[in-house]
């Protein structure tokens, strides 16, 4: 009578999301300020300033219709003109407003890329773990076949050789993410040219396009001068979605884009089968209002240095009480090794110092906890005791 698919993912939430709402209701016993929630990648760093002038200004000059009427179903012309411009300026690149989809947020884009691509049970969608756990929802989803390729351990890179054995002739396209959700890490500019040399190889071999679907919520959000390639000027077969949810601290307001470059292969096709996936799954004029809000903040973003500030309290903090963590660049999500190995344990551990930390094993990594940092800096001030009760709980 129901989907059994359908029915398995919604009787059971994510671990992200069920220690969320365990969260919430601990709060209510304990009081919220005792309570250390590191579950969510739930931007505290406000919009920035330029995001609230454009909704006043909309909203002030705008008719009712231009404010929250329909636009074109792949979007506004004029936002994705805005949006090419801006990426053109920033990347050198040559793109236009037919290369951009308008969606609501990156989940869209990705379910919307995945149906675009798949065609039978046969085909196969890889990511690279650690990845974000709902990519296998999306890939499944879609019809496909999810692949996992076990992570680089030592430097939570692209483990290149164990990507290569993987690619087949089923393989439609293989996922990445970078700054990575949930370790941190920005892929460097060597690991992509890595990558695009094993895909290039690859498609040669099995007789067809192997897409690379860049997942970049986090793309602004890096620390330290580290550059972040923009992997289209890489692998001309590249698909990128995008959401504004974390540079621009708008996560509620599901808007992004998907973007098909000229160069990939069959591209109009390509296009096409982005808006018809749309079409098909009702994804189609995403949010008007938020449409016009990001055309005129295009290259702004929420206040970095306020992540950068919580980064470094808190990996100087965990790595003095004897923590072993992998050094994040980008996002705002550090790696922790779990003491004793076993991160479902130490998870459940952790609950008994009102610490929520997120067991890894549904990212492709077990042992490692991941540690969501867009909180309050007071509350990671005040998490470091708890940590160190935990730690302590295992000497």
């Amino acid at each position: 009578m129901f989907s059994e698919q359908c029915y398995e993912w919604g009787s059971k939430r994510s671990v992200i999301r069920e220690l969320f709402e365990y969260g919430k209701q601990r709060a209510a016993v304990v009081g919220a300020e005792n309570v250390y929630d590191f579950s969510l990648g739930n931007p505290t760093v406000p919009a920035p300033d330029e995001v609230g002038e454009a909704i006043r200004d909309i909203l002030v000059t705008e008719t009712s219709i231009q404010i929250h009427g329909y636009t074109s179903a792949q979007g506004d012309a004029a936002v994705r003109k805005a949006i090419a411009d801006y990426l053109n300026q920033t990347y050198g690149t040559n793109f236009h407003q037919d290369n951009f989809y308008m969606t609501c947020g990156a989940a869209a884009s990705l379910c919307i890329a995945f149906h675009a691509l798949v065609e039978s049970p046969e085909d196969e969608i890889i990511a690279i773990a650690p990845y974000f756990p709902e990519y296998k929802v999306f890939a499944e989803g879609s019809g496909a076949k999810f692949v996992m390729v076990k992570p680089d351990m030592e430097n939570f890179q692209i483990n290149i050789e164990a990507l290569g054995e993987a690619v087949n002739e089923h393989t439609r396209a293989v996922i990445i993410n970078s700054p990575n959700n949930p370790s941190g890490v920005v892929y460097t500019e060597e690991t992509i040219e890595k990558l695009a040399a094993l895909l290039n190889k690859k498609s040669s071999e099995v007789g067809h396009p192997v897409y690379l679907v860049t997942d970049e919520p986090y793309r602004e959000i890096v620390y330290d001068g580290i550059q972040v390639p923009f992997v289209t000027k890489y692998y001309k077969d590249t698909i990128v979605c995008y959401s504004y949810s974390k540079s621009l601290s708008l996560p509620g307001e599901r808007i992004g884009y998907i973007l098909v470059p000229d160069e990939a292969a069959e591209s109009r096709r390509l296009y096409l089968s982005v808006c018809g996936a749309g079409r098909k799954l009702g994804y189609v004029c995403a949010p008007s209002l938020m449409q016009q809000v990001v055309a005129r903040c295009q290259g702004k973003v929420g206040d970095i240095n306020a992540y950068k500030e919580n980064r470094d309290i808190l990996y100087d903090g965990l790595r003095k009480l004897g923590y072993e963590c992998v050094h994040p660049d980008g996002a705002f999500y550090m790696f922790v090794k779990a003491f004793g190995g076993d991160s479902e344990a130490f998870s459940e551990k952790a609950k008994e110092f009102d610490l929520l930390l997120v067991a890894a094993d549904g990212f492709g990594c077990p042992g490692y906890v991941r540690v969501s940092y867009c909180v309050d800096k007071a509350m990671i001030e005040r998490s470091l005791g708890a940590f160190a009760k935990l730690a302590e709980a295992y000497r």
